[in-house]
């Protein structure tokens, strides 16, 4: 069994979720996960005690949205996708623990969930945002979608990356049913902020800050990372798992290749 840290829970009745369901609910859980699992935690350091930051994992395994959230000591609300509220066994109890739901379809649909994200971290609330957009079906990590970056630089919040292994045989892909007793490594890395990557102002920057983010998750997983965004014809790797070899690191661009006003679903 692995130790439980601890754990404040921050009242926001003004934000998506049930206040009642978040404290009780997820104290429930923290201690159910581990008791069943044997979780290695790193970093809870770079957590801040008060204050806003959003939280970049990797995304192998539906059960990221498990082990990441309940090892944190603060409460933390989180993107996802807006079909699970048309899952009756889900769309009632995702938003109650501080789901905020996307509409993929983009535009001003997705702006909606940033604005929501953007009042969380506003209230000095910690924001979790895959920045792959979509799970890895090959193992490898992706190249990061925009839309942390920009939110970081909109809340003046920092971001900080998170590597974890060990979900994906908790939870492979098409289960339902968590694999209990096998052991799952979060690790929690250093903020980092955009203006340490350059002029806020400058698309290059953003680019080059959301590869930057990747690297050091890449670092913290142990994950190979591939140029090119993930999606639906991601296919595994033979050798791909979520633990692989050393990262290479994401290139710079040499060129403004981010739209300057309009966010979308595919930047997030």
């Amino acid at each position: 069994m692995s130790t439980l840290p601890n754990f404040r829970f921050e009242d926001a009745p003004d934000l998506p979720g049930s206040e009642n369901l978040a404290k009780y609910g997820v104290a429930a859980l923290r201690r159910l996960v581990h008791r069943l699992w044997d979780i290695e935690v790193t970093g809870l350091e770079h957590i801040p005690a008060d204050g806003p930051a959003i939280l970049c994992p990797n995304h192998l395994s539906f059960c990221d949205s498990v082990f990441v959230p309940l090892t944190l000591p603060r409460r933390v609300w989180a993107i996802g996708k807006g079909e699970y509220l048309d899952d009756w066994k889900t769309k009632h109890l995702f938003p109650a623990f501080g789901m905020i739901p996307v509409d993929r379809s983009g535009g001003d649909a997705a702006k909606v969930a940033l604005d929501t994200a953007a009042r969380v971290l506003d209230g000095g609330h910690l924001f979790m945002i895959y920045p792959e957009g979509t799970r890895s079906r090959s193992g490898n990590l992706h190249k990061a979608r925009t839309g942390a970056a920009r939110l970081g630089l909109r809340c003046n919040a920092p971001i900080i990356p998170v590597g974890h292994s060990g979900t994906l045989a908790v939870q492979p892909p098409d289960q339902f049913m968590m694999k209990p007793g096998l052991p799952v490594k979060v690790n929690f890395g250093a903020p980092m902020r955009i203006e340490d990557a350059g002029d806020p102002s400058d698309p290059r920057t953003i680019r080059a800050f959301a590869d930057a983010v990747m690297f050091e998750i890449a670092q913290l997983s142990g994950q190979k990372y591939v140029n090119t965004y993930a999606g639906s014809d991601d296919t595994p790797s033979p050798t791909a798992s979520d633990q692989t070899a050393v990262p290479t690191a994401p290139t710079r661009p040499t060129a403004p290749s981010q739209p300057p006003l309009r966010t979308t679903f595919a930047s997030l």
